[in-house]
């Protein structure tokens, strides 16, 4: 029982993480249909700049109070993630739309962003792991025999405001209604004047966004980085997002914590070697017998 309740802990833990970067995975397939595979290193690069500021205001020893350092240590890697999502989609995808390139060019397109975002994240910060300055002093908690962190706790609150905000943003914000409508059907949504492109735009800035803010908490959580981490945690989350239901923002969430928990009962049952493994046979079995996942596919109609 003991073992159980440690495990749910760490599932619980590592699928806030899956869910937030699903988020970003599954809003931009489910408006444009498109498999942003550059999604995890944005993520990764999120980290890094987390690991930048944290570097230049002292870590531990900051030169500013805890608070002004938590905000600028989450807004800092946000805004330069935003600014990789908006780059994007407006450089390379937005063209690749207007010119009807099809599903399999953006899908490319996507790979070679990754690829251009990874080698000049080794070029800027090394290829070795890159420890993460510590700023907060770990404590654990014990219930029965299970043991939670406060680092633990911080990760999982602040993922799930994240999620409840971007919640909240899509079902009773202006634009949120755009981007569900955009979401429905391109040509209806402008037909009522919604800027289709400029809603496709802002999904990408608002996934990004919170890619750099899972990367930070990563960061924070394992002490390390690396320009490779990018690779294994986008197709995790991008499993999640499967899992749950592709393009179901809902489903991201849900898909997220149920892959990180099957891991943590996976490594805490049958070896941390096979986690991966089992995640991904579970996974492979959803997409055989219910292809749209836990909750169903949500995308757009016309791309």
């Amino acid at each position: 029982m003991d073992l159980v309740l440690q495990q749910t802990i760490n599932g619980v833990t590592i699928g806030a993480i899956y869910a937030l970067v699903a988020l970003g995975y599954t809003m931009v397939y489910g408006i444009i249909r498109l498999i942003n595979f550059a999604h995890g290193a944005v993520f990764m690069w999120g980290a890094y700049a987390g690991m930048f500021i944290l570097t230049m205001l002292g870590g531990s020893k900051s030169v500013i109070g805890l608070a002004p350092l938590l905000i600028l240590l989450f807004i800092g890697p946000m805004m330069l993630c935003a600014i990789f999502g908006f780059a994007m989609d407006r450089i390379v995808y937005i063209r690749l739309r207007h010119r009807g390139a099809g599903a399999l060019v953006p899908l490319i397109a996507a790979l070679g962003i990754s690829l251009v975002l990874e080698i000049s994240a080794m070029l800027t910060w090394g290829k070795e792991f890159r420890v993460y300055p510590k700023f907060l002093q770990l404590s654990y908690f014990t219930w029965g025999r299970a043991v939670l962190s406060n680092m633990q706790i911080i990760l999982i609150v602040v993922c799930l405001v994240m999620m409840v905000c971007l919640h909240l943003f899509v079902t009773y914000t202006r634009t949120g209604k755009a981007m569900r409508a955009t979401s429905l059907d391109h040509d209806a949504a402008r037909l009522v004047g919604v800027d289709v492109d400029r809603i496709i735009t802002l999904t990408f800035v608002i996934g990004s966004a919170l890619a750099a803010v899972a990367g930070v908490l990563v960061g924070m959580y394992y002490g390390s980085v690396n320009f490779r981490m990018g690779y294994v945690a986008g197709l995790k989350a991008f499993s999640a997002a499967v899992l749950g239901g592709v393009g179901n923002i809902p489903g991201a969430m849900i898909g997220g914590f149920i892959l990180g928990l099957i891991e943590a009962f996976g490594a805490g049952y049958i070896g941390g070697e096979w986690k991966d493994l089992i995640a991904f046979v579970i996974l492979i079995g959803v997409i055989v017998f219910k292809p749209t996942g836990l909750l169903g596919e949500r995308v757009a109609e016309r791309a």
